[in-house]
């Protein structure tokens, strides 16, 4: 999937259809000169409902086509023939796909399972038939209700990416090159800041053909919580990793100082996210003899104390492995030793 194809964030307007006229037809046959009503229901307008796909990734097949109406429900008809419902409207959206009500900005629901369904806007009801309101005083009624009105309105889709594991890191750090290495993704690499603009996601291949999912994120700056930057417009993807990889830089001035930052930014968004399995991985480590290594591995051994590191290089191919296998064992709950 290329960058320009991913599409978190889009704003639907919905109309649902009408419901059907009920009839107030009089039962008019031969030798039944005065037949009483029998004048049918009106059917139902059509729905508007969202559809959870696990087959799908992005919300980009709604950013052209962003209006949606339902069908009418027929009006009723003589011999208490109901009319037809109006056609649904079933609107296919990823998994992790969060409806927001965007008039009031209430947060209706997450659809997280595939074929779970969320009716946004339900259609009217269809008007009753005169064969209802017949009675021992009024036995030839020649009134039927009209079709109630269908529903109208905004609705905002946000995708939450569903992977397993979250990058995090500064811009640069590494982290489209990490993905690019260890999964069949293409990320978009260079030497700059905000490479990557959307987030990107690879499936990793383990041992005995097991696989797990790495999501990389654009990268935080400071004040990415207030909305600085792409702020969050990104922090909200992070939301789903069950474990979060922060990647820092082996010739970072200060690699703790940069977690700690990242830290924060992530709690001031979502104090949440702290509840979740952490790693840190030291990037770019093959720029380290091995006596430079030894002299960071004391320090980060009291900086990190109780903290799972280790150091890897992407470009160099060193670590990848036992990077893996300390995530395979985040995620499937074995125990993670310090490195």
């Amino acid at each position: 999937m290329t960058e320009g194809n991913f599409v978190d964030y889009v704003k639907i307007h919905v109309e649902s259809g009408k419901g059907g006229q009920g009839s107030a037809h009089l039962r008019r046959e031969k030798y039944i000169p005065k037949g009483g009503p029998d004048g049918g229901d009106g059917g139902r307008g059509g729905h508007i409902i969202l559809v959870a796909n696990s087959n799908m990734w992005t919300l980009h097949h709604l950013k052209f086509k962003r209006h949606y109406r339902a069908g009418h429900g027929e009006h009723g008809s003589k011999q208490t023939s109901t009319g037809a419902d109006g056609a649904d409207i079933y609107i296919q959206v990823p998994l992790g796909t969060l409806v927001i009500n965007t008039e009031t900005g209430e947060k209706m629901k997450e659809l997280m399972e595939h074929g779970e369904e969320l009716v946004i806007a339900k259609g009217g009801k269809g008007g009753r038939g005169n064969n209802h309101f017949k009675s021992s005083t009024n036995q030839t009624p020649r009134y039927a209700q009209p079709g109630m009105d269908g529903e109208e309105g905004d609705f905002t889709l946000e995708m939450k990416v569903l992977a397993d594991v979250g990058l995090v890191g500064f811009p640069n750090a590494g982290k489209s090159t990490l993905l690019s290495v260890i999964t069949a993704a293409k990320p978009k690499i260079a030497n700059y800041e905000f490479t990557t603009l959307k987030p990107n996601l690879g499936i990793v291949e383990y041992r005995d053909h097991r696989t797990f999912v790495m999501a990389d994120i654009p990268g935080i700056i400071e004040g990415a919580a207030e909305g600085k930057g792409l702020g969050h417009y990104f922090l909200r993807h992070i939301e789903r990793n069950s474990t979060l990889l922060f990647l820092i830089p082996a010739d970072a001035d200060d690699i703790r100082g940069q977690y700690n930052i990242l830290l924060d930014e992530l709690k001031r968004y979502n104090p949440e996210l702290l509840d979740k399995d952490k790693l840190v991985a030291i990037s770019k480590s093959d720029m380290l003899d091995e006596e430079l290594k030894a002299e960071m591995k004391a320090e980060l051994d009291k900086d990190f104390k109780g903290i799972p590191y280790l150091f890897f290089s992407s470009v160099a191919q060193l670590g990848l492995m036992e990077l893996k296998d300390t995530l395979w064992g985040m995620l499937n709950g074995t125990s993670v030793h310090e490195v």
